[in-house]
């Protein structure tokens, strides 16, 4: 039976990341992923400069290998208003393709990649891990998304979480319908819930254009989507004809995660243990954060499962994003209604909603 020291569930950031780390000091890692990479990855692919920072990318270098569209305009609105539009003299985020970003930061880990390969099976023999009775290691990490299976082994039940849930698609227009979006290349438009329980976006990414709609009120998911969709058509951005092919996915709130982070050799990362951001829903920093932070935990305890330090792991985990569960608290009526004045403020806008909510900053520029 093949022997590896990790053996990572997910080739995704947090997985990659994990693993990067883990190589880099000497560890013999395989990450198995289900899909074959490059594979689609619903997800509206915007990275902050944290992002950026963490994965110590060059943007310049990073577009030899794919899109990388330097994100400089926002047009906020509640679903159905007119939008307020902010612009800033220089780049505060980018877009991404996930099909190549996810790629390229697997490739570039150096761990020993499986792709294609779901997990069927997961034992425990003594103090090792065996998945799909072929891969054996002490330490096992779950790094595979909402449903990852070795969150599942942990006790999660996803269809009994209150997630968002999203719907997503991302298409290339041709020269022409490029040339006709009103939406400018690097461009980001979201469209909030009345209610605030959740938002729509469309992110332009050179010719591709991503749009989706998340909320944790399942039954308004398709009515919202739709709205939101006819919106992009009345206004041009969505090009007339176009019928985008939605995929689902979804995903916890830290407020709303309670999933076990850990057990004896086994430590979950990203969505697999729910670490999204609560004010935006943002996945990447969070699974990056928690990709490393899980590495060194691995680290440190040196390959005896024994020692892996959970405990040491969730605190660290809260230290960086702050605490998990609790319950997510939707806003009240009063909020809501001062949300209809406040959306038509463009320094509330900029300062709320773009600075602290999706670029997490205190201050506004």
């Amino acid at each position: 039976m093949p022997a590896c020291d990790v053996i990572i569930v997910g080739g995704g950031p947090a997985g990659s990341t994990c693993a990067a780390t883990l190589v880099r000091a000497g560890m013999d890692v395989v990450v198995l992923d289900r899909a074959l990479f490059p594979r689609d990855k619903p997800c509206a692919g915007w990275i902050t400069p944290e992002v950026i920072a963490r994965l110590g990318l060059n943007p310049d270098e990073y577009a030899r290998h794919g899109v990388i569209e330097p994100i400089e305009v926002f047009r906020v609105s509640l679903l159905g208003a007119s939008p307020v539009e902010v612009e800033y003299p220089r780049p505060v985020s980018h877009a991404i393709r996930r099909c190549e970003f996810d790629t390229f930061l697997l490739n570039r880990a150096g761990a020993r990649v499986r792709s294609g390969t779901p997990v069927e099976s997961i034992e425990r023999f003594g103090s090792r891990w065996i998945v799909n009775g072929e891969w054996e290691a002490p330490v096992l990490i779950g790094a595979g998304g909402h449903f990852c299976p070795v969150a599942r082994m942990l006790g999660a039940r996803p269809a009994q979480e209150a997630a968002v849930v999203a719907q997503e698609a991302e298409f290339q227009m041709s020269e022409a319908e490029a040339a006709r979006c009103p939406l400018p290349p690097g461009a980001v438009d979201l469209a909030f819930a009345p209610d605030l329980a959740g938002y729509g976006w469309c992110v332009r990414k050179d010719r591709w254009l991503n749009v989706g709609f998340g909320t944790l009120r399942q039954e308004r998911l398709k009515p919202a989507l739709q709205q939101y969709l006819r919106v992009l058509r009345s206004t041009g951005v969505l090009p007339d004809g176009r019928e985008p092919k939605m995929c689902g996915h979804a995903y916890l709130l830290r407020a709303a995660a309670g999933r076990p982070l850990y057990a004896e050799g086994v430590l979950l990362a990203g969505d697999s243990a729910g670490l999204a951001h609560d004010a935006s829903g943002e996945g990447i920093l969070p699974a990056i954060i928690s990709g490393r932070l899980a590495a060194e935990t691995v680290l440190e305890a040196g390959l005896r499962p024994e020692k892996l330090d959970g405990p040491a792991y969730a605190r660290a985990l809260e230290r960086e994003l702050g605490p998990r569960g609790g319950g997510w608290r939707g806003p009240s009526w009063i909020e809501r209604i001062a949300a209809r004045l406040a959306f038509r403020s463009p320094a509330f806008v900029r300062r709320e909603i773009i600075e602290k909510r999706f670029l997490r900053r205190e201050n506004s520029e």
